[in-house]
């Protein structure tokens, strides 16, 4: 290590408290100076490469410093950096809205601006309670959510999820809100399996609407895909019976698509393998291709036009952020929208997901400790067990998953495993040969830190 690198490290150390961290950990693996990055790949300041696999916590959407982005960006820039956005707006802002109604579920046309992902859920729980209210639902001012699901970490966020790894200590600060047996396709409690069935786990959802439906204003859940819990993925049909019940007892559906919009399912966003518009969507991560922190609530007319009167009647959204509308987000997030269409990136992604599932399957798919390899998209999840049959995964004391993770770094791989769950999420134009190079560097990391777990 260079006298540079350690120095980084020791100031990073004596004043920076690390996202999802126990610091502690932080005595043995330092933090990774990382000095600049191009395409799917991460280079640290010792002149280390790694492979971003991961695309930096699924924002990375068109890979690193991507050239045309980086132009829009510095375009911007010389013209207009912020400006408050009540009562001003920018040709930015609004061409992102235009084009965003073109690629959205039909009928999101309005746009409420935030700056990360949980504050957007803040949001569209608040206009979720707000629009009950105003339209003769006093009594509505619960929400459901479903179990594992993971929506952030601010405190309504918190509330909505059901991860105790991140909301067990705030418990007294949260709201109290409805848990609903959440799809386990791997485990199912009814002996089906996501291709062959017919949701019967939305019983659940059935009994918890039968029994608190006349206190619910809103269900918010993660469409398809439960990220947080080991990218569970379910049935497009869950999310077509879930619109059903929500339309028949006067309920509003959220659609969390922070992690799954913009093409890492395969489709545009989620709800489009279900073909159903939720009442409110919330955008981040990818709409700026992981570039800088923006966010966006969409919504109906049917939902704006419940805050729209006088200004006497009290019925306005009063929400704002300071950053909200940013202009180098807009065209940020307008460059992204451009490459997607001219360059084809979901077709060209729809053929890379192929290849890369099937060389998953040729490598790990006889593993002895991979339970499932679950996929949609480019989105590949590999479920560490130690009993196939039985479907046991490893004790969590173990922390195999972080195992495998530092193993990882030492050859280049920026893995982060969720508990149990090895998965890759790469940045929608990797090339081929670097699907394969993920692979190889996965395989070599488990297989040692598996075999050094059996020796001990």
């Amino acid at each position: 290590m260079n006298n540079r690198v350690a120095d980084l490290q020791k100031r990073d150390l004596a004043h920076i408290w690390h996202p999802c961290s126990q610091m502690k950990d932080y005595e043995t693996l330092r933090p990774i100076i990382v000095d600049h990055a191009k395409g799917p790949y991460l280079y640290a300041a010792d002149g280390t490469e790694y492979l971003d696999i991961i695309s930096s916590w699924w924002c990375n959407l068109l890979g690193h410093c991507n050239p045309k982005i980086n132009a829009a960006i510095k375009e911007q820039i010389e013209q207009l950096e912020h400006v408050i956005f009540v009562n001003f707006t920018h040709e930015p802002a609004i061409k992102l809205c235009e084009e965003l109604t073109e690629v959205l579920p039909k009928g999101l046309n309005k746009f409420n601006f935030a700056d990360n992902g949980s504050s957007s859920v803040e949001i569209a729980l608040k206009i979720a309670f707000q629009y009950q209210l105003q339209t003769g639902h006093p009594e509505k001012q619960r929400f459901m959510c479903l179990s594992e699901g993971y929506h952030g970490e601010t405190i309504g966020a918190l509330s909505v999820g059901s991860m105790d790894l991140f909301a067990q200590m705030y418990k007294p600060m949260m709201m109290n809100n409805i848990h609903v047996k959440a799809p386990d396709c791997y485990r199912c409690p009814f002996a089906k399996d996501r291709e062959h069935c017919q949701c019967e786990c939305f019983k659940f959802a059935e009994e918890a609407f039968a029994k608190y439906v006349k206190e619910t204003a809103a269900i918010i859940v993660e469409p398809i895909v439960q990220g947080c819990a080991g990218m569970r993925i379910y049935p497009p049909l869950y999310l077509q019976k879930l619109r059903k019940l929500c339309d028949e007892y006067g309920v509003l559906l959220i659609a969390d698509e922070i992690a799954t919009g913009f093409g890492r399912t395969g489709k545009m966003f989620a709800c489009n393998h279900a073909g159903i518009t939720p009442d409110i969507m919330t955008i981040s991560k990818a709409l700026t291709g992981g570039y800088l922190p923006m966010a966006i609530v969409c919504t109906t007319d049917k939902i704006y036009d419940a805050f729209y009167d006088d200004y006497n009647k009290g019925k306005q959204f009063m929400h704002s952020h300071t950053y909200a509308g940013n202009p180098i987000g807009c065209a940020t997030a307008l460059a992204v929208l451009k490459i997607m269409k001219e360059e084809k990136i979901l077709e060209h992604a729809a053929e890379k997901a192929t290849y890369f599932h099937n060389a998953l399957m040729d490598t790990f798919g006889a593993h002895k400790n991979i339970g499932e390899i679950r996929h949609i998209g480019l989105i590949n999840a590999m479920e560490l067990v130690t009993d196939k049959d039985k479907k046991v995964g490893f004790d969590g004391d173990l922390r195999i998953g972080y195992e495998i993770y530092k193993k990882a770094l030492t050859h280049g791989l920026l893995l982060r495993p969720l508990g149990n769950v090895i998965y890759f999420n790469p940045p929608l134009n990797i090339e081929n040969k670097d699907l394969d190079k993920a692979i190889a560097l996965a395989k070599q990391s488990m297989d040692e830190v598996l075999k050094q777990g059996a020796n001990k």
